[in-house]
């Protein structure tokens, strides 16, 4: 149990932090194909508020921090934040997810700054057909990417499939075969509709995910290592283990124990809500630790019981303005 909670009794204790709106792909479902409005550079929060905003929230409870983008990567010298981030009292736990496009020639960098963990988002295991997705050619270099993760130690790594029907669905067994003899760990992520993105019959419920899988054997429960939503499972003999996340047919709000900080420093307590709370400007106006742990604790009593997906209401941000 961590010193925070909302006013549902849910423990928080889990902060993903965007550290840029910039993306070097074009995901179909994250970022439209002509890109977004950017953030200037002063807009988004430098390395030393991000440690401070997490010094806070450290002092608050929060010991997990996930940073996220945009790609994370893309922004220079993300080492040195991670490097400052493991040396705050109470953080026991630094993540990253990553497109791995740049991942092969950083990785062993990023582990020696203090990462632990890294997830990789891949949509496809054909080239073609990520280039449709992503509008790049870039797969074999995730590939290289997950290859240095692992010879690292940036373990575990979970690799993150956003499964859209008539799109990709019909690579759910060619993912779920990698975990088997490649010890893969796969996380099949139900499709988010936005405003901006919309769902159009795109989604493929979890449950319909995993009655496809059970062709290749028996899914049994399991539990590895983690701090999200997925509900995790293994086939037989399998050396990896399969993840299924549902934010639409079964969410998870009941459960949930985050919060996002965008790149230009407003704290969200849920995804699919626009409600924001400014910490950029009071950070900026010398706002010290006290008046950002008053502000953290505000986003917390702010989280709502769940999201209203189902009645149709999301958020007006692209994914990658959010974090994700």
């Amino acid at each position: 149990m961590t010193g925070l909670a909302d006013s549902f009794n849910r423990p928080v204790n889990y902060l993903r932090v965007s550290v840029t709106d910039r993306c070097n792909l074009r995901c179909l479902y994250c970022m439209p194909a002509d890109g977004i409005s950017l953030l200037s550079h002063n807009e988004i929060l430098t390395y030393e508020e991000i440690y401070t905003i997490a010094k806070a929230a450290a002092a608050l409870g929060i010991n997990k921090l996930r940073l996220t983008g945009g790609e994370p990567l893309v922004r220079k010298n993300l080492s040195r934040l991670i490097s400052t981030l493991a040396e705050i009292e109470g953080i026991d736990d630094i993540s990253l997810t990553t497109n791995g496009v740049l991942l092969e020639n950083i990785a062993e960098e990023l582990k020696e700054a203090g990462l632990k963990r890294i997830n990789i988002s891949l949509d496809s295991l054909r080239s073609d057909r990520y280039q449709k997705i992503t509008q790049s050619d870039k797969l074999e270099d995730v590939f290289k990417g997950i290859q240095a993760a692992r010879q690292v130690g940036l373990s575990p790594i979970k690799t993150n499939t956003v499964v859209i029907r008539n799109t990709n669905d019909d690579e759910i067994l060619d993912f779920a075969r990698m975990t088997i003899d490649e010890d893969w760990h796969v996380r099949f992520i139900e499709y988010m509709p936005f405003k901006s993105n919309g769902q159009d019959g795109k989604l493929v419920p979890v449950s319909e995910m995993m009655q496809v899988i059970e062709d290749l054997g028996e899914l049994k429960p399991t539990f590895p290592e983690g701090v999200g939503p997925a509900k995790y499972y293994r086939l037989p003999s399998a050396l990896g283990t399969m993840g299924f996340i549902s934010p639409v047919s079964e969410h998870f709000c009941k459960a949930c124990n985050r919060l996002r900080l965008t790149a230009e420093g407003k704290l969200r307590p849920c995804l699919f809500s626009d409600f924001e709370i400014d910490l950029r400007g009071p950070l900026r106006n010398g706002a010290g630790i006290d008046e950002l742990k008053q502000l953290i604790k505000e986003a917390v009593s702010c989280k709502p019981e769940g999201h209203k997906l189902k009645s149709g209401i999301t958020c007006d941000r692209y994914m990658t303005q959010i974090g994700g």
